[in-house]
């Protein structure tokens, strides 16, 4: 897991001893009748607290805003449901090596928050809420605008965008090209960027167009997403590491 796991679980302790519940002492001279309970911390401590611990929550259990009961935040404490997802996530930290190991699946695993910013930062909000299908569209939708910006233009979009700034043909006015690398009209050179042409094509024709336009499919499943995401990631990058040529 690409995840310091020694500060993680700091943090989330920290968040546990600032939530700690306990019966406030009746006042002096006085008795209050109640079951209600309070955080050890303060308000604002415990809201910066949870700023951080979130965000390690979104890592390590991403569909803890649905999975996680909510139930008791009302009931018992506003807080609730992020002591009982951290406790979940540290034991995920503590222990996801050797429940991998154990399991005989010890395979590198894939975090969507490594990927290109371009992928992730445009499927995040949709990811987060279990909308695979359209947060892959939606990155789709943010690698094009990215690459358009790249390039300045506005009159090409997705495969037709894509065939242009790939292109092994010269730059020309209003047409700049994305360089893979140097063009030295070699074999290299004309395959790698007749793979991108290729790939980006396969990206947006078999897999953003089918998510945007067929009504009623199922949604995906997440390990299935999470690979669509992967590729659009890997397109991303291309792009923002080429070179621009422009005419």
């Amino acid at each position: 897991m690409s995840i310091d796991i020694g500060w993680a679980r700091a943090e989330l302790a920290s968040f546990l001893k600032l939530t700690e519940l306990y019966r406030p002492p009746d006042p002096q001279g006085g008795a209050v009748f109640t079951s209600k309970l309070s955080n050890r911390g303060g308000a604002r401590e415990i809201a910066a607290s949870a700023q951080i611990v979130e965000q390690i929550l979104d890592r390590v259990l991403p569909r803890w805003r649905t999975e996680v009961p909510d139930d008791r935040n009302k009931r018992v404490n506003r807080w609730c449901q992020h002591m009982e997802a951290v406790h979940r996530a540290d034991a995920v930290l503590l222990r996801d090596a050797e429940v991998r190991e154990r399991l005989g699946d010890n395979a590198p695993q894939l975090s969507a928050g490594a990927m290109h910013p371009w992928a992730w930062d445009g499927a995040r909000a949709l990811w987060r809420s279990g909308h695979f299908r359209e947060a892959v569209t939606a990155a789709a939708k943010k690698v094009n605008a990215e690459t358009q910006n790249r390039v300045g233009r506005r009159d090409a979009s997705e495969t037709a965008l894509f065939q242009s700034v790939f292109s092994k043909d010269p730059p020309r006015p209003g047409q700049p090209r994305l360089r893979l690398m140097a063009d030295d009209n070699s074999d290299t050179f004309k395959s790698v960027h007749r793979g991108a042409m290729a790939f980006a094509e396969g990206c947006y024709a078999g897999i953003r167009n089918p998510n945007s336009h067929e009504d009623g499919l199922p949604e995906l499943p997440e390990h299935e997403a999470l690979e669509q995401l992967a590729a659009f990631s890997v397109l991303a990058r291309w792009v923002d590491s080429a070179t621009l040529s422009a005419g």
